[in-house]
């Protein structure tokens, strides 16, 4: 697997259970849904990506920059690790990794 499927794949798999735990945790089936939705979408980019498709790797550069600013908000508000911090830099990861690769793919 490419380098950079494996952070997005990792970041879908992580957001995924973090809704999961939300919803278990707090019963905030937003959470639940948030959750599923963005990490399927994720891991879809993550299989996407594996393939070398631009459109995926944009799609999870969208994804990412969604949750990071969504979660950056709260982490300013609240200061918790779990799950405003590891979501802002899970999210740094992703768009670092995205941006690697549609840099490489564009200087071909």
């Amino acid at each position: 697997m490419r380098p950079e499927a494996a952070v997005v794949a990792s970041y879908g798999f992580f957001t995924l259970a973090g809704g999961v735990v939300g919803f278990v945790k707090a019963k905030s089936r937003a959470s639940l849904v948030a959750g599923s939705l963005a990490g399927a979408s994720l891991l879809v980019c993550a299989a996407g990506m594996r393939q070398c498709s631009t459109a995926a790797a944009l799609g999870s550069l969208l994804v990412a920059l969604a949750l990071g600013g969504r979660f950056a908000e709260t982490w300013r508000r609240r200061h918790r690790l779990m799950p405003d911090l590891l979501m802002v830099l899970g999210s740094a990861a992703t768009v670092i990794a995205v941006s690697v690769h549609l840099l490489g793919a564009w200087s071909r």
